[in-house]
């Protein structure tokens, strides 16, 4: 199905059988897998990469699910909104769908679970419906059961949405933050996973490395095994500060004055934490096994994190410490590089999360292209 075969088979064989991350690895000082290869794959996704996206009217009874919302995106899943209201803006769109490479089904699964007319019982047969629609209106789903068709989700229960629509979960491209590959729903390689970013305004800021003291740190609800045995193990510790809720203190401050910030796994194995260590300039740890990382086909998270297994939460400063200080350096100076792809704009700006995700989508784009004319 792919064009150009994406990169992370090493990745996910590493990370299935539970090693950590000892940072010896070749080429691990490159953020990206091949730069040459992503840019000249960039400038050829730009030029000739064309979606179409089901049109609806302004006055549709679910306009509020199917447009762009007119507003300014905010809170945990903001990445859903802020991918739609994007390309609806790019030069991506097209208005003829023969000569689209993919097709954008537009419903929004969080703005579903909010309208009181759905709510979380109705997504199934909401969405079951709208492919039964598109698929009886329009002969472009039919011509490959939806395989060159997409959607974007970053609510986890965009996963069960599909549950009465079964086709759209295993042809279609899910594009979506709960990104794991340990169960049945999401297919790494041909589903892609979207960062979930927490949208703040202005440049990230700066922060010399002498001020950042802590060794590690985590806040956050106790909402998985993984959380409950890292605040056990480490809640008094000296050196790795860990809390069981949120902050009574700027939760900014403690990102900007910890040299590694923690990214532990709950509910799902997607928070926004990670987001939010990039842009304080603070070296994310991914305590969450399975884990189909955002951009991954892209970019060589071991050149800016460390990955650990849920079971090594014993051993976690052991880790942390055996990383010298430069090795430490190297991989803080990579965050810095790649914290501009993990952040949304109002207008798409070149390289940031939007632009990844499209080119994400670019390598799955489906190498069958039907002939409209034979169907018409």
């Amino acid at each position: 199905m792919f064009k150009r075969a994406p990169m992370l088979i090493f990745g996910l064989a590493h990370d299935f059988f539970g090693f950590h991350d000892s940072g010896n690895h070749l080429n691990d000082n490159e953020v990206f897998h091949d730069r040459d290869i992503f840019l000249e794959d960039y400038k050829e996704m730009n030029r000739s990469f064309k979606i179409y996206v089901y049109p609806h009217r302004r006055n549709d009874p679910f306009a509020n699910v199917l447009l762009p919302v007119n507003y300014e995106p905010g809170g945990n899943y903001a990445s859903e909104s802020y991918f739609k209201k994007a390309l609806a803006k790019s030069h991506f769109v097209t208005r003829n769908p023969s000569e689209a490479d993919l097709f954008f089904l537009p419903f929004s699964i969080a703005s579903l679970r909010h309208d009181k007319r759905v709510g979380v019982g109705g997504i199934q047969d909401f969405i079951k419906d709208y492919i039964f629609n598109v698929s009886h209106n329009y002969p472009y789903w039919n011509r490959t059961n939806g395989a060159d068709h997409f959607y974007v989700a970053c609510h986890s229960i965009g996963k069960l949405a599909m549950d009465k629509a079964a086709e759209v979960k295993v042809n279609a491209i899910q594009v979506v933050c709960s990104s794991t590959y340990f169960v049945t729903g999401y297919v790494a390689h041909k589903d892609a996973s979207m960062p979930q970013i927490w949208p703040r305004k202005g440049d990230p800021p700066k922060q010399e490395i002498s001020k950042r003291k802590k060794l590690a740190f985590y806040a956050g609800a106790m909402n998985s095994p993984v959380r409950k045995n890292l605040v056990q193990t480490w809640g008094n510790d000296s050196e790795i500060s860990v809390h069981h809720s949120r902050l009574k203190t700027p939760y900014s401050e403690a990102l900007l004055t910890s040299k590694y910030c923690i990214h532990a796994k709950g509910f799902e194995v997607n928070t926004a934490r990670i987001g939010d260590a990039l842009y304080y300039g603070c070296v994310p740890v991914i305590l969450a096994d399975h884990y189909d990382l955002p951009f991954a086909d892209i970019l060589n998270w071991r050149s800016f994190s460390v990955v650990v297994a849920t079971v090594d939460v014993p051993v976690l400063k052991k880790i942390l410490k055996e990383i010298d200080f430069d090795e430490y350096l190297r991989r803080q100076n990579n965050v810095l590089k790649v914290r501009s792809h993990f952040q949304w704009h109002h207008f798409p700006v070149d390289f940031d999360a939007f632009y990844m995700v499209i080119y994400e989508l670019w390598l799955r784009r489906s190498s069958v292209r039907g002939s409209l004319s034979a169907l018409l």
